[in-house]
Order: C-alpha cells, then sequence, then structure tokens
C-alpha cells in the first residue's frame, strides 16, 4: 500500500487539497494532510489547542488575537510546514513538520542536515480512543520520507505523555534518552525513526496488523 499518486491522461486535470493522502485499510479510512491557512483553520486550531486534553502538552492556549498573530508567525517560519490531518475529508488533527538542524532540538542532539521532526495533536474528543493515531503518524512519517535525502524522522514529545511514546514506537520510533529542552520548557523524551526500520517494519502497513486502539495519542507532543 502506498500513497495514492494522482493519474492524468492527456487530458486529465487532477486537483486535490492533499500535500499527501492514502487509504488505510487497518482502520477502513481515507488518510490527508493539507497545509494549513490561516483564515480557514484558525477557529478549530484555537479550539483544539484550548481543549483539556492538548493544554498540559502544548503552550498555546492564548487568546484569539494573540492566537492569530501566533499562527502567523508559525505560517511565516520557513523551517516548519504546519498541517491539518483529516480522515475521511473531516479535519481532526494538527501537525507540525519541521527541519531539525534549524530548531531549537537540534543543540541537543547530533542532527544531520536532512532530520525532519514532527509535532502533532488530536484535536476534538470524538476521535480519541478510536485507534486512529498509529495510521495518522505513520501517514505522517512516509510524507516525511518522501524527501529522498532524509534518513532520520525525530520526536521530542513531552516525556509524561505515555500515549504519544507509545504510538511513536509502534510507527517505528526508538527512544533515545530524556532532556531537559529549556527552550519549550519541558523534559522531553528524543525518538528517533530511521528510514531503514521504518520501511522494513512499518510502511506500508500490514492490513492484519493488531488493533491500533491499544495506544492512542491523547494530545499531542
Amino acid at each position: 500500500m502506498t500513497a495514492r499518486e494522482p493519474t492524468r491522461g492527456s487530458h486529465a486535470t487532477v486537483v486535490s487539497a492533499y500535500d499527501f493522502e492514502y487509504y488505510d485499510e487497518t482502520i477502513d479510512r481515507h488518510v490527508g494532510f493539507r497545509p494549513v491557512s490561516l483564515e480557514r483553520d484558525l477557529g478549530r486550531l484555537h479550539a483544539w489547542l484550548g481543549s483539556e486534553h492538548v493544554k498540559p502538552y502544548w503552550d498555546l492556549d492564548e487568546p484569539l488575537p494573540t492566537f492569530r498573530e501566533t499562527l502567523r508567525e508559525k505560517l511565516a517560519d520557513d523551517h516548519q510546514t504546519l498541517y491539518v490531518g483529516c480522515l475521511d475529508h473531516v479535519p481532526m488533527s494538527y501537525w507540525e513538520r519541521y527541519w531539525a538542524t534549524a530548531d531549537d532540538v537540534a543543540a541537543y542532539y547530533d542532527a544531520e542536515p536532512a532530520d525532519q521532526g514532527i509535532h502533532l495533536l488530536i484535536g476534538p474528543d470524538e476521535y480519541l480512543g478510536e485507534g486512529y493515531a498509529v495510521s495518522l503518524l505513520r501517514a505522517m512519517v512516509a510524507f516525511q520520507f518522501r524527501h529522498p535525502e532524509t534518513d532520520r524522522v525525530i520526536a521530542e514529545p513531552d516525556a509524561r505523555n505515555e500515549a504519544v511514546l507509545a504510538t511513536a514506537d509502534r510507527c517505528g520510533f526508538e527512544p533515545r534518552r530524556e532532556f531537559e529542552f529549556h527552550e519549550a520548557d519541558k523534559t522531553a523524551t528524543l525518538a528517533v525513526c530511521t528510514r531503514e526500520r521504518f520501511e522494513r517494519e512499518v510502511w506500508p502497513p500490514a492490513t492484519d496488523a493488531a488493533d491500533s486502539r491499544s495506544s492512542e495519542v491523547s494530545g499531542g507532543d
């Protein structure tokens, strides 16, 4: 199973809102990631980041006018790209895909030039505990590994967030160490996913994989 690529005939015009999409048979859902739009997504991201299950791990529960400027700055930051993750075309998660060498995390490990990192959260309560986190995270990592020079994807979730760490483990991430991530004001766990392990053990997903409900992202990293 691979990401769906548009088929273009000589007179065909294919338009997709997604930078990456595929159909995950293990959850019987379409998974897609589209770029964040300030005007389209401001309200939904503001609501998600103010949710009780998100606030312990993200310090972005801000008044709407303040958050508008925060989001505007994030969108202008060329070291990262922001995405809304969708299931069956319904927005339900937020993702930050970033270049590790241009991020504060580079001071805490031996970053390679093409290493990419990831932040994530699931927004609406109704998607929590339903077994979607593994499918979403492995899809995003597959998306990141489409860059031919990227051989590692890293994450630095809050060390308290056992659900995220369990999900990351099932997607090929190996925890390396805990560290005091001062710029992010948290004790973080550095987790690394190598291309070799991901392509050997995780992607493409097996249709007979165990039910992903056994570990689920509760808030984010």
